[in-house]
């Protein structure tokens, strides 16, 4: 990834599904707030719901890869944490990366939308 760094602390984690706007979708939902920095970090979230090791590390690639396809449109200096949903073991990469450029990077370049609340498509 280019221009963003992963998020690993759970605080941050912790923080963003908290205070953060975010967009919820079928297949994951995305919760971003501004972090006063030129680069976007991002962390994905896959709970044990959704199944075992081999179907969450697929949903945690294949939602890393439709970020790297949209990477250069989404705005520049966010907290991103995407948080997978049951849906999302089955789907390909261009599910989630038409998600990202119908609903999230709209939602995450209008200012009247950065205050927490939800966003449905």
């Amino acid at each position: 990834m280019l221009y963003t760094v992963r998020l690993k602390d759970n605080k941050v984690f912790v923080r963003l599904y908290g205070k953060a706007a975010f967009v919820g979708g079928r297949l994951c939902t995305v919760y971003y707030r501004k972090n006063g920095t030129q680069s976007n970090r991002i962390g994905i979230s896959v709970s044990k719901k959704i199944g075992g090791a081999v179907e969450r590390n697929r949903a945690k690639r294949v939602i890393r890869q439709a970020y790297r396809e949209n990477e250069k449109d989404f705005p520049k200096g966010y907290d991103i944490v995407v948080s997978a949903r049951t849906g999302c073991t089955e789907c390909k990469s261009y599910h989630i990366s038409a998600f990202f450029l119908k609903s999230v990077i709209p939602a995450m370049r209008d200012p009247k939308r950065q205050k927490r609340q939800a966003i449905r498509k």
